[in-house]
């Protein structure tokens, strides 16, 4: 162990031992060697030892150092030197000679440096995980980067630090997108401690501090111990301006690509950072270039979270979702009805959201603090679908043990509706017109009529007019029930609403059924946009619960939502595509003129033959492909 002899004016010479990274010389009371003597100052020198080298450097401009009797004021020591301080004079040795006592103290020394440095990286160590566990009660970014810059603060002992980050990586979080080159992008100081930020980047976020600029460079870290003297990064934008004595600079990555820096400084010799540190510093960013990258992920898709609500608040009609030029238009209808009392019938494809409309009417009505009473006409057999509406008396049929009322009596002061209405058996349309018309029903087995006060909504997917016109329906109810008719668009003719609605599915089920996936990727949203949707909304949403449950990454595929390549429309020929869309118009013509076949080819300049000749080939019955006009 290299040693200082002192030689005093009484006394044998005073050694001592040189154990340190860093050996301050002087008159004050905290220097590692004490000198007593005339023209030495309180801080005088030091001696910096680099791992290979021992360095001296003179602190006091006005003090006075001599080595082998020339003046100097640094030097690079050899065993043997002789050093002067004003009258003081010491001698180097690279052995540590005669330290009989000393070499234990040098020992002992030694071995509390090497605990220190133990106790450090486990401190480093507990810190890091102490970060990590803060991820999970800590929500928004910036308190989490202003937690980790104290952190690493405190774990270091420096006095300065500030992180910066790549704002693109900010700005795509969400979408876990690889940082671009450090040179061309804008960093932003996003947490600072005791540093002035324009230091590292100029006021268009361009790195303006070298010691930085090879960190983001290279993606490699950097350390400098003894800043003043550095001939490669002494002249340092941040060395200059905050007159750092020791800096350390690690980048944070992402997929090999720096997002980010941290920095570190200190403006006391004593403290200077040493290699240990800098291994340290390094492992704690490697790691929170993780838990910042899920930090960001967090912070992005919240961002989205909250943008698309305040979107879906500008975009829906109470709980209906749309921005279509027909959801508009049944939007302001709906609005117009929903204060009366007449009858409305809801019209539309299977999963179009018939019922949510008819919720939304009753919800926007006088009646809203009355029952909103549904029954789905299709779904109860028709043996008991009297019973369900009307009631029964005791005994009136096996299995009758009791009165029971009827969804008519249930709905009483409220709504009640008709889902599926179409589905009604010819002897209960008769009921149930008698209802409408009356505002009285009769339970099953009675023969005594009760008022009841309701307000009835109907919906079907069938073509009612089809059905009044084969004797399927009964055409007085139809009129009773359509009072006004509101018309709900497939999803496949309401544009980007099957975005919008397929976010906000994603976004109400991921939670209920604890999903980890947090959107949908690109290729996902142009495949739902692209898909025809036969089965409309209902089809959509259980595609979305299906992919939540099955998938395990953040982001849903297009396989995922079985909407691969096989899922694809096939294409047809030209000109059977031509021929579809020619009788699917003509229907739809035929339908406006109320079945009228002379003025439908009058409108469309054809024979009457041709009209005849699509109705032959139609088997089915006619469907509705827009509005119809009101009954």
């Amino acid at each position: 162990m290299p040693t200082l002899r002192f030689f005093r004016a009484e006394g044998a010479p005073r050694l001592v031992s040189v154990h340190k990274a860093l050996t301050t010389i002087g008159r004050a009371a905290g220097s590692d060697l004490l000198l007593d003597a005339d023209g030495v100052e309180a801080s005088h020198a030091q001696i910096a030892f680099d791992g290979r080298d021992f360095v001296i450097d003179e602190l006091a401009r006005a003090g006075l150092m001599t080595i082998n009797g020339k003046k100097k004021r640094r030097a690079r020591l050899v065993h043997g030197d002789r050093i002067g301080f004003g009258t003081a004079e010491l001698a180097f040795s690279m052995f540590a000679e005669g330290l009989h006592k000393g070499a234990a103290e040098t020992a002992l020394a030694n071995e509390t440096v090497l605990t220190q440095l133990g106790a450090q990286e486990i401190a480093g160590v507990r810190k890091l995980f102490a970060f990590s566990e803060k991820l999970i009660v800590i929500r928004d970014l910036d308190t989490l980067l202003n937690t980790m810059i104290d952190d690493v603060i405190e774990l270091t002992h420096a006095r300065t630090g500030l992180i910066l980050l790549l704002e693109s990586a900010l700005a795509n979080a969400h979408e876990a997108a690889g940082a671009g080159a450090a040179t061309a992008e804008r960093w932003v100081v996003r947490a600072a401690r005791n540093v002035d930020r324009s230091a590292v980047a100029d006021s268009e976020g361009r790195v303006s501090d070298s010691i930085v600029q090879q960190v983001l460079t290279t993606c490699r870290p950097v350390i400098v111990s003894d800043a003043l003297s550095d001939t490669t990064f002494g002249k340092s934008a941040s060395v200059v301006k905050m007159q750092l004595s020791s800096v350390m600079c690690v980048p944070l990555v992402a997929q090999g690509e720096p997002f980010g820096a941290l920095y570190l400084g200190n403006d006391k010799v004593k403290e200077l950072f040493r290699k240990p540190q800098l291994d340290l510093l390094t492992i704690f960013a490697a790691q929170a270039s993780l838990i910042l990258q899920n930090a960001m992920l967090l912070a992005g898709l919240r961002e989205d979270k909250a943008k698309l609500e305040t979107e879906l608040r500008t975009k829906h009609f109470g709980s209906i979702i749309g921005t279509s030029t027909a959801m508009r238009e049944l939007f302001r209808k709906l609005d117009k009805v929903a204060a009366t009392d007449i009858s409305v019938l809801i019209t539309g494809e299977t999963g179009t959201g018939k019922e949510l409309v008819a919720s939304e009417l009753h919800t926007r009505s006088p009646r809203a603090k009355g029952p909103f009473v549904t029954i789905n006409c299709g779904a109860i057999p028709e043996n008991l679908i009297e019973s369900e509406l009307f009631g029964h008396v005791k005994g009136s049929f096996t299995g009758a043990i009791a009165d029971r009322p009827g969804r008519f009596h249930v709905a009483d002061g409220g709504t009640l509706f008709l889902d599926e209405v179409g589905e009604l058996p010819l002897n209960l349309q008769v009921k149930l017109l008698r209802a409408l018309q009356e505002r009285v029903v009769m339970r099953v087995g009675s023969s005594k009529l009760e008022k009841v006060d309701i307000r009835v909504l109907a919906a079907t997917n069938r073509d009612l007019e089809q059905m009044v016109r084969v004797g399927t329906f009964r055409e007085d109810l139809y009129y009773r029930l359509n009072v006004v008719n509101l018309w709900l668009p497939p999803l496949r003719e309401r544009g980007d609403d099957v975005l919008l609605i397929a976010r906000s599915l994603l976004s109400k089920y991921a939670e209920e059924l604890a999903s980890p996936v947090r959107g949908f990727g690109p290729a996902a949203l142009g495949a739902i946009k692209k898909h025809a949707w036969p089965g409309n909304i209902r089809q959509l949403q259980n595609r979305i619960k299906k992919a939540l449950v099955l998938c395990d990454n953040k982001l849903l595929s297009p396989e995922d939502l079985d909407l691969g390549p096989s899922a694809a429309a096939p294409i047809v020929p030209l000109e059977k595509a031509k021929e579809e869309f020619q009788r699917r118009y003509v229907l739809d013509t035929l339908e406006r003129n109320h079945g009228n076949r002379t003025q439908t080819a009058r409108d469309l300049g054809v024979d009457p033959r041709t009209i005849f000749r699509y109705l032959e080939n139609e088997a089915k019955p006619i469907a509705t492909t827009r509005e119809r006009q009101d009954g």
